[in-house]
C-alpha cells in the first residue's frame, strides 16, 4: 500500500514500511556496493566494482591493506589464501607463516610480506565458493587491484556514466600495520592528493573500526570520517549516547553492523529497532549500515525463502526495514536488489 505525506514543501510517497519510518539525515539514502558487487563477482576485483557501478550504486566500498613496499591494495584481510591463488605459487611457499593479528593467531601468506611486484603475480578467487559458485567461475581472471587503479577506474566510470560515484575506504587492521612500520594513513592521503581527492566534496569517506587511526585522519583531512561499529564488547560502549558523543568529536558518521540497528528476536526475526540511529542523528552523525546480503543464511529468519541456506531470500525486505528506521546508507553485496528496494520510496 502506498502512503503519501507532506515533508516541508515536498510530497513524499512510499510503500507501507515494515516499521514506522524515521527520517534519514540525507535526501536519498545511499546504496553502497560492499567490496564491489561481491554477490556477483569475486570481491575487491575491478570487475566487482564496475558491476556495482553498472547496477546503480551511489558508492563502492573498498578495504585497504599494505604491501611490504608500502603500496595500498584492496583486500579484506592481510592474509591472502582465502581470496587469491597464493597457495599454488611454489616460489612463495616459504612465505607461509603464523602471525598474531588483533590478538588472534592467523596462518597463511600476508600482503605485508610481499612486494607489489610479487602480489601482482597472484589472481583473485571467490571467498565463498560453496555459497556463490557463480562467482567462482571468475576465479583467476583478475589480479589484485591497487588503490591508485581503483581511483582511476572510478573516475573513468563516473565520466562514462555522467555521475560521480563515491568511494568509501576502510583501513583494515590499522594498529597492526602501525606496529610493523607500515602506517596506512600516510600512503592513503598521498594517493588521494595525487588524484585531487583530498577535499570535502570529493565523494570520499574514510572508515575504520579502530578509533585511533580515524582520530589521526581527522586532524589531517576534511574528508568525512566514519567510525565502524561491530557487535561485541569491544564496541558496546561506543553504541551508547555517551559513546556516540565521544565519536562525534572526531567523526562525521557511524557504520554499525545491521543487528545493532535492527536486533533479532529469539526466533532470529527482525525485532524492535534499537535507538542507535535516533541517538546518532541527534548528533548529526550519519548512519551507514553493513552488510546486507541476499542469501538466506545471512537474512533474518522471517525474510528467508525456503530451506536452502544459499538460496536467495527477501533481501529487499531487510533493506526497506533499515531505511524505515532512518539509515542514511545501506552497504550490500547485492546492489541491484538494494537499489530496487530503495526505489520503493519515491520523492
Amino acid at each position: 500500500m502506498l502512503t503519501e505525506v507532506t515533508v516541508g514543501d515536498m510530497s513524499v510517497t512510499w510503500q507501507q514500511p515494515v516499521l514506522d519510518r524515521t527520517p534519514s539525515l540525507v535526501v536519498t539514502p545511499a546504496i553502497v556496493g560492499h567490496r564491489g558487487a561481491s554477490g556477483h563477482r569475486p570481491e575487491h576485483t575491478l570487475s566487482a566494482y564496475r558491476t556495482a557501478i553498472r547496477m546503480g550504486v551511489d558508492d563502492i566500498e573498498i578495504d585497504l591493506v599494505s604491501t611490504r613496499d608500502g603500496v595500498l591494495v584492496a583486500r579484506h584481510e592481510p592474509e591472502l589464501s582465502s581470496t587469491t591463488d597464493v597457495a599454488e605459487h611454489l616460489e612463495l611457499a616459504c612465505r607461509r607463516v603464523t602471525k598474531t593479528i588483533d590478538d588472534r593467531p592467523v596462518t597463511g601468506w600476508f600482503a605485508e610480506d610481499l612486494t607489489l611486484a610479487e602480489l601482482k603475480t597472484l589472481t583473485a578467487r571467490e571467498r565463498l565458493p560453496a555459497t556463490r559458485p557463480g562467482n567462482a567461475l571468475h576465479d583467476g581472471r583478475e589480479g589484485i587491484a591497487t588503490l591508485t587503479e581503483i581511483l582511476a577506474m572510478v573516475r573513468a566510470e563516473s565520466m562514462l556514466r555522467g555521475r560521480t560515484v563515491g568511494v568509501m575506504i576502510e583501513l583494515k587492521h590499522a594498529a597492526y600495520f602501525d606496529s610493523i612500520g607500515l602506517p596506512l594513513d600516510e600512503p592513503l592521503l598521498a594517493a588521494l592528493r595525487r588524484h585531487d581527492l583530498d577535499r570535502p566534496w570529493a565523494r570520499i569517506s574514510l572508515m575504520a573500526f579502530e578509533p585511533e587511526i580515524l582520530q589521526r585522519l581527522a586532524q589531517r583531512t576534511r574528508l568525512p570520517i566514519i567510525q565502524l561499529l561491530e557487535v561485541g564488547d569491544s564496541h558496546a560502549e561506543l553504541c551508547t549516547p555517551a559513546g556516540l558523543a565521544w565519536i562525534d568529536e572526531y567523526a562525521d558518521g557511524i557504520g554499525p553492523h545491521k543487528s545493532l540497528v535492527l536486533p533479532r528476536d529469539e526466533s532470529g526475526a527482525i525485532g524492535e529497532p534499537s535507538g542507535l540511529v535516533r541517538d546518532a542523528h541527534r548528533l548529526w552523525l550519519t548512519v551507514h549500515v553493513w552488510t546486507v546480503r541476499a542469501e538466506n543464511r545471512f537474512l533474518p529468519s522471517n525474510l528467508r525463502r525456503g530451506d536452502d541456506p544459499d538460496a536467495i531470500g527477501d533481501m529487499a525486505g531487510e533493506v526497506r526495514a533499515l531505511l524505515d528506521v532512518g539509515a542514511d546508507g545501506v552497504i550490500t553485496d547485492h546492489p541491484e536488489r538494494a537499489v530496487a528496494a530503495a526505489r520503493d520510496l519515491v520523492i
